[in-house]
């Protein structure tokens, strides 16, 4: 029994963004391979010492169940080389017969490409600082340095006469392997290795030209470059024309006055030559590999076949995503004007042109600020979509307002549609008359609404909720809107819902989304915002899609979507915020809250099992996990939502926040209180009763929050705000408060970011100070650990692999318990 491990041909760019697709298989005695989680530990036991130790390495990788797919980093894959040293267990997908051969400690073809890199900025200044068009994952081939005996190449275009290097040279092995595979014979006499076959010969050089010259550095000799350097090549062409809302792109190979037929034949039988007359033109592989990456770009077909001559359409969208390969392929690729207007202004946000804004505006925003409406006017007026993603306080409402008002200054259309949470339609009624006044606002809600369409072109903007955009969107499907923006756009992640639906059979001549999360769990989140801002201009990921093929999908996306999302962090553009500090406040559990906790998690386990042994399905399980889950942390923020005979003081968390407060009030801070659970904020509404202390209060059922927000930001007698987590962690000001308290985690920290955030926004003077209250030992310390995982999600927006891998499981729901 043996491990097979087998890796990627394309290591040296999966390498450096540590995303390794990586398949594991176990060889049986009897010549058969069967995957590793059909087999135990125990079975495991039959591997060779190397073996054993490389498969523990990998069932802790894997989180204690050995997997057949998984995807390593360069630290865990240089492991797995330095534990099978000397082994055969290392194979190339595309050569899955053939170990990989060792040259000495190292790895031929894969111990290069393992080694640590430069450091790279993170991602959200990343997005702070460039321009976001996509960055080419290529990486450039690094020569090998070596001085010892080099590779020599000799020949004609009928035969080649090759002598190997030293054998120190670091692909010793991998180019006699070579040679000996593609019919070469050793002659004794000269030590040189011959092919006398022309057609063997001229697509050898077709295909390995260019790693005779950059991999192996070989040295060519002056007969072999006197013959057969003066071979043309087949070029590859490229030719595109403006069409309606788009272009047309040609691409196609010419080889002097071969016909196409000749060319598709000499492809078709795989050949790297095309004869025509007495003349013969190479067709390298590297430029074959180039041009099938841009035909499958072009297509969004993981499987699309290489053709030596097609016609695709282009839309306005993709422009910016599919320049750096077209330019690859044909140095002289030679785009029309409007494709150049399109995609250098989104290379470089700093020469974008601020549209004409009121003095009122101009005065008002900010450098970043007026960049953001400088970018979302130029996606309007170039009938393209877009996504202001900016870090939660930096204005993205005020952004939105300030295009709005130049699309009406510059030119008089039809109106324009904010579209956003029910909670949040009074807030953007207030901006806009306190931002843009000279917009004619109508608020589409509640018993006020639209009677015909023809009764909204008397306003220049009308603002609704997404509920009312469902029960209204048979008259609002009637209007060409002139710009439609839809604010807390995750409200739209889910494709199939009736939100997203609604919002995106609306027609408009601009489509904008704003939220501050655009991918919360995976790449599906994202492909639900590109419904709306590229409708019919990307191709989602087909439904059988798996391993390299749906990871080369979810890049494509990745690619496609980057230039449309502007991100900004606060550290990067608003240097004048106070500083945020965030801590954890950790309690031990009262002796009573201990007993209900075990009790409630024993109880948890039991029915889980049973309904495991029943043969529930995973939705079942999934259901009953989570309202068990909510008992164990109802127990850690107050026993008394289990057990109402107890006391107050049987709440550790309640105790330690008193302290808090007590603090917190005689320090002259003002405090905000977040909780996902409405019953928790009653017990303190309670507390604060007793206390005789001041306190506003929204959640669900609050009528009118804008009332409660004024109320809290115009008195300094007010200490404490209590807030329901769902209904008042977004859309809110409330910086008159330098304290926030999160009395519950949850697993997804972009809530608690944004519920923070409430304070810690532009117009704070103050240090704003997050404490996060856990209770030891419990589900929430393990919720903690689940946050990382999501965390970095959040901050790697543009790193699919990532998004899949941090969805929450089963698994996770139940290791919580």
């Amino acid at each position: 029994m043996r491990l097979r491990i087998i890796l990627p041909p394309n290591l040296e760019s999966s390498a450096p963004r540590d995303a390794i697709p990586t398949k594991i298989e176990i060889k049986l005695t009897n010549g058969s391979n069967i995957q590793p989680d059909k087999l135990g530990p125990q079975q495991l036991g039959e591997l060779n010492e190397a073996g054993r130790v490389a498969a523990f390495s990998l069932f802790q990788w894997c989180g204690g169940q050995l997997s057949p797919f998984l995807q390593l980093d360069r630290e865990k894959l240089s492991t797995l080389v330095s534990t099978l040293q000397g082994e055969d267990d290392f194979y190339w997908a595309n050569k899955p017969h053939n170990p990989i051969p060792w040259n000495g400690s190292e790895l031929i073809g894969v111990t290069e490409h393992l080694k640590s890199p430069s450091p790279q900025p993170d991602v959200g200044s990343d997005l702070a600082s460039r321009s976001p068009a996509p960055k080419s994952t290529r990486k450039e081939r690094e020569p090998t340095t070596f001085d010892g005996k080099p590779l020599e190449v000799d020949g004609s275009s009928h035969y080649l006469a090759i002598s190997l290097p030293s054998r120190e040279h670091p692909f010793y092995e991998e180019i006699r392997e070579l040679l000996q595979t593609h019919r070469f014979k050793l002659e004794p006499g000269n030590r040189k290795w011959w092919l006398r076959n022309r057609h063997l010969a001229l697509n050898f050089l077709g295909e390995y030209w260019g790693d005779l010259e950059e991999k192996y550095q070989a040295e060519f000799t002056s007969n072999f470059k006197q013959r057969v350097g003066s071979l043309p090549e087949a070029k590859i062409k490229t030719e595109i024309v403006e069409e309606r809302n788009g272009y047309n792109l040609t691409v196609s190979i010419n080889a002097g006055q071969a016909s196409q037929h000749e060319i598709s034949q000499s492809l078709n039988t795989g050949k790297h030559y095309i004869e025509n007359g007495d003349k013969v033109f190479l067709i390298k592989r590297s430029n074959l590999d180039k041009l099938n990456t841009v035909q499958k770009q072009l297509t969004g077909d993981f499987n699309a076949p290489l053709l030596h001559n097609g016609s695709y359409k282009i839309p306005y969208s993709r422009s910016l995503e599919v320049e750096e390969p077209l330019s690859e392929l044909n140095p002289n690729f030679k785009p029309p004007s409007t494709w150049r207007s399109r995609s250098e202004a989104l290379k470089h946000l700093d020469r974008l042109a601020v549209p004409r804004l009121s003095k009122s505006l101009d005065s008002t925003l900010r450098p970043y600020q007026k960049t953001g409406v400088a970018w979302l006017h130029h996606l309007f007026t170039h009938q393209l979509g877009g996504i202001l993603a900016d870090e939660m306080g930096l204005g993205k409402t005020l952004q939105a307002l300030a295009l709005l008002s130049s699309i009406v200054n510059n030119t008089k259309r039809s109106p324009s549609l904010i579209v956003c949470p029910a909670s949040l339609v009074e807030n953007w009624r207030r901006e806009a008359a306190k931002f843009t006044p000279e917009l004619k606002v109508f608020c589409n809600h509640g018993s006020t609404r639209l009677k015909a369409p023809a009764d909204a072109y008397a306003y220049d903007l009308i603002i609704t909720s997404y509920g009312t955009l469902i029960r209204d969107k048979k008259l609002l499907a009637e209007l060409n809107f002139t710009c439609v923006i839809a604010d807390e756009a995750q409200h739209i992640k889910n494709r199939r819902t009736q939100n997203a639906k609604a919002l995106t059979a609306l027609q408009t001549n601009g489509r904008i989304l704003l939220t501050g999360t655009p991918i919360e769990n995976s790449i599906q989140d994202l492909m639900s915002l590109l419904d709306f801002i590229m409708p019919g201009g990307w191709k989602p990921i087909p439904s059988g899609a798996r391993g390299d093929e749906r990871r080369w999908h979810e890049r494509r996306i990745l690619d496609q979507a980057a230039p449309y999302i502007l991100r900004r962090t606060k550290d990067k553009v608003a240097t004048e915020l106070p500083d945020k500090i965030e801590q954890v406040l950790f309690m031990e559990m009262t002796g009573e809250q201990k007993k209900v906790y075990d009790t409630a998690r024993k109880h948890a386990e039991a029915e889980i099992s049973q309904l495991e042994k029943s043969g529930a399905s995973e939705g079942a399980l999934r259901m009953k996990t989570l309202t068990q889950l909510l008992r164990l942390r109802q127990t850690c923020c107050d026993p008394r939502l289990l057990d109402e005979s107890l006391e107050a003081k049987a709440s550790s968390k309640l105790n330690s926040f008193n302290e808090l407060l007590e603090e917190s009030i005689d320090g002259g801070h003002r405090i905000l209180v977040f909780s996902q659970f409405v019953s928790l904020l009653s017990i303190l509404k309670e507390e604060l009763e007793s206390q005789e202390i001041p306190f506003c209060y929204i959640d669900g059922s609050t009528r009118n929050r804008m009332a409660e927000v004024d109320r809290f930001n115009e008195s300094d007698d007010i200490p404490i705000f209590l807030i329901s987590l769902k209904a008042g962690g977004t859309g809110l000001n409330l910086t008159a408060a330098d304290t926030v308290v999160h009395f519950d985690p949850w697993w997804n920290p972009a809530a608690e970011a944004q519920a923070t955030d409430r304070a810690h926004r532009i117009g704070q003077t103050k240090v704003v100070t997050s404490y996060k209250l856990i209770v030891s030992d419990s589900v929430e310390e393990k919720v903690l650990e689940l946050q990382t995982k999501k965390r970095k999600l959040l901050q790697d927006v543009f790193e699919a692999s990532e998004a899949a891998n941090a969805k929450i499981t089963l698994q996770d729901l139940k290791e919580l318990i």
